[in-house]
């Protein structure tokens, strides 16, 4: 089903911030908390200089969890293990513009397969680069941080980019969620909110031992 660009703002956990020796525990954390859906960042060392996991991970999530699970692909050539991501149960697939030259026969992959399709802008890259696929985009999402570490600095540049998605979306370019990861915190979730974020990714701001806590602050600071 298409995301519209009225869906309802919320949060989604990001789990390169959780105790990755509790996963199943800092699930039910999550799923407690009031989360709905739980981002996952797959990086190959390679689009980016860290390692994170791949599709043995994300099966098991998907048996230990009715979550929806948001994948984000930080990886060179995509197109290569996409098959293998919807298999394992991811239930959105992002891709990275930067990696995907063929980026519209990789989203229409994605859906082919049965998942939603995103589409991944790192801070350097304009909106614009995707225009002409946004109608094919269930989600876009913008990096307020440089891809591949948790706890970076949020790059206030992508205020900007959020307000041109909106721009697209209220024009009729397509329907598809406007989502945010990289250093929301407190202060910068009501700026993303302003600008036309949906989907609110956050990771330092929620793990920690009063995710429960943190996950109705940070609710309360975007409006959710």
């Amino acid at each position: 089903m298409k995301l519209s660009a009225q869906t309802s703002i919320h949060l989604a956990p990001s789990l390169l911030s959780a105790n990755f020796l509790a996963l199943e525990s800092e699930l039910r954390r999550c799923e407690q908390a009031g989360a709905t859906v739980l981002h996952c960042d797959v990086m190959d060392g390679n689009f980016v200089p860290n390692l994170t996991f791949g599709p043995p991970i994300i099966a098991q999530l998907r048996t230990a969890t009715k979550l929806e699970l948001d994948v984000h692909l930080m990886i060179e050539a995509p197109e290569r293990s996409v098959a293998n991501y919807a298999k394992a149960g991811a239930d959105t697939i992002t891709v990275h513009a930067e990696v995907s030259p063929h980026l519209h026969r990789t989203l229409m992959q994605i859906k082919e397969l049965g998942c939603q399709a995103g589409v991944a802008l790192n801070p350097s890259t304009p909106v614009t680069m995707i225009e002409h696929v946004l109608p094919l985009c269930d989600v876009v999402l913008v990096m307020s941080v440089n891809p591949g570490f948790g706890g970076q600095k949020f790059i206030s540049s992508a205020l900007e980019k959020l307000a041109s998605l909106r721009v697209y979306q209220q024009s009729g370019h397509g329907e598809f969620m406007i989502s945010v990861d990289g250093g929301v915190d407190l202060t910068t979730a009501p700026l993303v909110v302003e600008a036309g974020a949906q989907r609110l990714v956050a990771g330092n701001a929620l793990f920690g031992p009063a995710l429960a806590e943190n996950f109705k602050k940070l609710s309360q600071a975007a409006g959710c």
